[in-house]
């Protein structure tokens, strides 16, 4: 099955993603500060910054987890409602991979993958479960679907929760810090999970400081600093030539360490 290709009925023909003047604060703290982005379809941006500069908020606003104070965010221009049902709605077109990987402790490898789309898109069993196991054998872990998630490695875990967000059949796939918690040998078998979603053509955010990862996947790095996003280039083109300084500076010290 194809990311492009996940029977998603009609389309609208601009960004995936679009946000507007996107304001957030905690108490005085301003963590977004009129943000302006569009993503457009089977585009993959991957989000850069100094710890602290709002790029996990950032990825956490787009589908409602945390709330905004002001400015519009659209999913596949429809504004994102405040709450209710048409939320949850617009929030099944939005998958997101999280830190750590909010498994259901004590359901299988096939029902977590499964558990979505029977309960939020009325998917028969049956079907369910074709799906499931379709999306295991894509990220190679098949043969894991009767475990339990603390029988599974952490990169199988994090791999089985990319297959269930997309079981869902997203429209955008967000990432945030998916390799973090990860052993150094279990990451890479996460990230070339994540690059051949992007070859498929899956549009994806990514919040990572992997920054292969960047080179090899993404069409576009945007940098935040202090809630704001202070420049947005290709990737070739941001590692090579930063345009601010605080990129400067950011990616220097990722050289000098």
């Amino acid at each position: 099955m194809n990311a492009t290709d996940t029977g998603r009925g009609a389309e609208a023909a601009g960004p995936v993603v679009r946000m507007e003047k996107v304001n957030k604060h905690y108490g005085p703290l301003h963590v977004l500060q009129d943000i302006e982005l569009e993503v457009a379809r089977g585009e993959v941006v991957v989000v850069l910054g100094p710890s602290g500069s709002g790029k996990s908020t950032l990825c956490r606003t787009i589908n409602r987890l945390e709330p905004v104070d002001d400015g519009a965010i659209y999913i596949d221009g429809v504004k994102l409602p405040e709450e209710g049902k048409a939320l949850a709605r617009l929030r099944a077109d939005v998958g997101m991979v999280f830190q750590s990987f909010n498994l259901f402790a004590h359901k299988s490898i096939l029902e977590n993958v499964t558990l979505g789309p029977i309960k939020v898109k009325g998917m028969r069993k049956d079907e369910a479960e074709k799906l499931a196991m379709e999306l295991l054998t894509r990220v190679g872990v098949a043969n894991q679907k009767d475990k339990l998630p603390a029988q599974l490695s952490g990169g199988q875990q994090q791999r089985v929760a990319i297959a269930r967000a997309l079981a869902m059949r997203p429209k955008v796939m967000l990432f945030d810090e998916p390799t973090s918690a990860l052993d150094p040998e279990m990451i890479q078998e996460v990230l070339d999970t994540m690059v051949g979603l992007a070859q498929e053509g899956m549009t994806m955010i990514v919040v990572t400081h992997e920054m292969g990862f960047a080179r090899k996947a993404a069409d576009r790095v945007v940098f935040m600093a202090d809630g704001a996003i202070v420049e947005q280039a290709a990737p070739q083109e941001f590692f090579t030539n930063p345009q601010s300084d605080r990129a400067k500076d950011f990616l220097g010290k990722l050289i000098t360490n």
